[in-house]
């Protein structure tokens, strides 16, 4: 049975990271440049060779989106998923800050969800000393929100 079957409904976040419309155009094109390319063997195969490259595009597409969640106390991000309570600070990334923290900023041990079609990220820092893991830098197209919910959770409840 799929994963997704058993989390949570009341998510608090959520977020699936699928293609953007760049991405769709690139998958037309190369499927209708296959097409063009076979045309001259019969144009029922380039058809049909055409269709199934976009279809195949598309499946593949959909097929490996990330999802970024918070329910349940935890925190997930592609098949990675961290309880609430051992993040640190949050931090927003534009498409500079991205680039620098995927460049020359980037620790190895850093868990990375990110997809290069979404230009904004957060940057979360781990306080679990016993994993090795010091931060998650994870697309998000709304990363305000996600700060948010984040900052909401791990706010203490008064008495």
């Amino acid at each position: 049975m799929p994963a997704d079957l058993h989390r949570p409904t009341s998510a608090l976040f959520a977020e699936r990271l699928r293609p953007g419309p760049g991405m769709w155009i690139v998958t037309v094109g190369l499927a209708g440049m296959l097409m063009i390319s076979f045309v001259p063997l019969g144009l029922g195969l380039a058809l049909g060779l055409g269709a199934a490259a976009l279809v195949a595009g598309a499946v593949l597409g959909l097929a490996t989106a990330p999802r970024i969640e918070v329910a349940g106390g935890e925190l997930r991000a592609g098949s990675a998923h961290i309880p609430l309570d051992l993040l640190g600070p949050v931090r927003v990334l534009d498409r500079a800050a991205t680039r620098y923290e995927l460049g020359p900023a980037l620790d190895a041990r850093a868990y990375v969800c990110l997809r290069s079609w979404i230009p904004t990220a957060v940057r979360i820092e781990v306080e679990d000393p016993q994993d090795p893991t010091p931060y998650w830098l994870v697309s998000t197209r709304r990363p305000q929100a996600l700060v948010a919910v984040l900052a909401q959770q791990s706010a203490p409840t008064g008495p």
